[in-house]
């Protein structure tokens, strides 16, 4: 089954900072276009050298207020695509594109949040944002880091949302300039008040850690932290790869060919299926006609990633997972290969 791609057409650029602008798409041409606050966009980048590279943007469009989308791209020194982006989008452009993806998205609307961002990171923290102001009940605390006054992205709109929602919305605004920077200590003493609070947390790798060791240190449990950790693609998810059936991954070649039995609980439903080595789960689903969560592919999106509840499986690469995610039975459904009798799974 051929991965499904969108081309969408660029209906504004905005400057949000010297470094960073947002780039609004017009609907896809079937007019579907529907996605979950905090998920991502896969761009297809040209590149002279290798013919274009893709890359993953959070969506800071909300699906609740905004009724196109929107992506904002922040430059980094030595990103190439991102560089791109800024420098050459303009109105009337086509953009190719994978649809939404996912998983770092509230599970209910009504529940009480804690954000901690720094920098891009606001990205998907401002569509999460907007979504639980217009169609939940819960309170959102924003915690945002970044450099100094002049970094800060989406600093308006920020304001417009605090005066629209002063009884609902808390934002913090942590400035390197005036404060130096966070580490757990001084983020655990500033947001030990929000340990009832789902977290999510995105932004920079060592801001991250901190955030993280932080709502540890006050009691919050690992399944009501979520983490976004975007890595650059190692593969072209645009090109659809032909299945060779007789040809085993050099990761699983030492292995003998092994069938199993896995169960596979999604959105509501339980699938039982026979498993052979040669297919990894994604592989296994899409032969079924399974609609399940995948983009890359590659295992650097994470938006495949289910619970191993019962079994034993093999990852080719073990890509966007922390070790934290491994020792809890977080598997990569394009990654796992079947490596015991029975397995059960669910998304």
């Amino acid at each position: 089954m051929p991965t499904p791609k969108w081309t969408l057409t660029v209906a504004d650029v905005v400057a949000e900072t010297a470094d960073a602008a947002t780039i609004v798409f017009d609907p896809p041409d079937t007019g579907d276009c529907a996605y979950r606050p905090g998920q991502f966009l896969t761009l297809r980048v040209p590149s002279d050298q290798t013919g274009a590279v893709a890359r993953c943007y959070s969506l800071c469009s909300s699906p609740a207020t905004d009724k196109r989308l929107a992506v904002t791209v922040k430059r980094t020194a030595e990103g190439y695509a991102s560089n791109w982006l800024c420098d050459n989008v303009r109105v009337g452009d086509r953009i190719d594109c994978l649809p939404p993806s996912g998983v770092f998205t509230p599970a209910d609307l009504h529940t009480d949040l804690l954000l901690i961002a720094g920098g891009s990171g606001i990205t998907p923290m401002l569509s999460i944002t907007k979504t639980v102001l217009a169609r939940g009940r819960g309170h959102v605390v924003l915690l945002y880091a970044n450099r100094d006054p002049e970094a800060v992205i989406f600093a308006a709109a920020l304001r417009d949302l605090v005066n629209d929602h002063p009884d609902r919305l808390t934002v913090i605004h942590w400035l390197e300039a005036v404060q130096g920077l966070p580490n757990d200590q001084t983020l655990a003493r500033l947001l030990a008040p929000y340990a009832g609070h789902d977290v999510f947390i995105c932004g920079p790798s060592l801001f991250m850690r901190s955030a993280r060791s932080a709502v540890e240190s006050f009691g919050v449990p690992r399944s009501r932290i979520h983490i976004e950790n975007f890595v650059s693609l190692s593969g072209d998810p645009f090109v659809d790869k032909p299945v060779d059936v007789d040809q085993v991954p050099p990761a699983a070649a030492d292995k003998p060919q092994q069938t199993a039995e896995v169960v596979v609980q999604l959105n509501g439903d339980t699938h039982t299926l026979t498993w052979t080595r040669k297919d990894t789960l994604i592989d296994l689903l899409i032969a079924q006609g399974i609609e399940a969560p995948y983009s890359c592919r590659e295992g650097d999106c994470g938006t495949c990633q289910c619970m191993l509840l019962d079994g034993e499986v093999d990852m080719d690469t073990h890509g966007a997972l922390d070790e934290e995610d491994i020792a809890e039975g977080v598997v990569l459904g394009c990654q796992a290969r079947p490596a015991s009798d029975h397995i059960t799974v669910e998304f």
